[in-house]
């Protein structure tokens, strides 16, 4: 039947900012799906303990004011965001996450910034996994197509609903949803065990960061580094 007609745990994040090592949660959400066809969910809502900058209140819609009143602590909504994850990988369910790198390593710096057990601590020592991060399998898979590829476009590519993009509980339904439909559409995905695509996703992450550093540098920017890890980035500077 292929992994995409199983459980699936859509997840995502909205946040402070954009560098996921800096960024500090603000909403999270963790979504179940089966056949494409979403179960039950969970959502959180944190006092992330820092200021939410202007321009992220307008990306999610959460001010400060709503943050302070009503959020959890910001340690609280991490560790259990992190016990969800790490229940579904022990009991062998992917967890679906648009765009991993950014949303994983926020979650694991969040872990480290309070003191948390980290993910892999919580695993027994075993690597998050696996993981399906559609971003990363689009971009391998239809690699020349042009056009944007952030969460909007490629569920519009796929023919994915997305009711209320930034929402954190809309963007994990569609990111399992768009998982089970790339697969539909590319049968080498879906022939895929979970646990080899996530090895594959490994692989394709790293030759993407390759072409695009190398592209960057024939540009001009002799010095541009992009991370090839996935789906967790080295936290060193944390």
């Amino acid at each position: 039947m292929g992994w995409h007609r199983e459980l699936l745990v859509g997840f995502d994040l909205e946040t402070t900012g954009t560098d996921p090592r800096e960024a500090r949660i603000v909403t999270g959400a963790v979504i179940e799906v089966k056949d494409a066809r979403p179960l039950g969910h969970r959502q959180w809502l944190a006092d992330p303990g820092v200021p939410i900058p202007a321009d992220a209140v307008a990306v999610h819609g959460i001010s400060n004011e709503r943050a302070a009143a009503d959020g959890e602590p910001a340690d609280r909504v991490a560790d259990a965001l992190a016990d969800a994850l790490v229940g579904y990988w022990s009991t062998g369910v992917p967890v679906v996450a648009y765009n991993a790198a950014f949303d994983l390593t926020l979650l694991t710096a969040e872990l480290r910034r309070h003191g948390l057990p980290s993910l892999r601590d919580r695993l027994g020592g075993v690597e998050p996994m696996p993981v399906i991060d559609p971003y990363t399998i689009d971009r391998s898979v239809d690699r020349y197509r042009k056009g944007k590829r952030n969460l909007e476009a490629v569920c519009a590519e796929y023919g994915v609903r997305l009711d209320a993009a930034h929402d954190a509980s809309a963007d994990a339904l569609a990111a399992a949803q768009l998982a089970v439909a790339i697969a539909a559409r590319h049968p080498k995905v879906a022939s895929l065990g979970p646990a080899k695509l996530h090895d594959r996703q490994i692989e394709w992450y790293a030759e993407w960061a390759a072409d695009f550093q190398a592209f960057l540098r024939r540009k001009g920017d002799e010095g541009a580094v992009v991370e090839s890890a996935w789906p967790i980035r080295e936290l060193a500077d944390v």
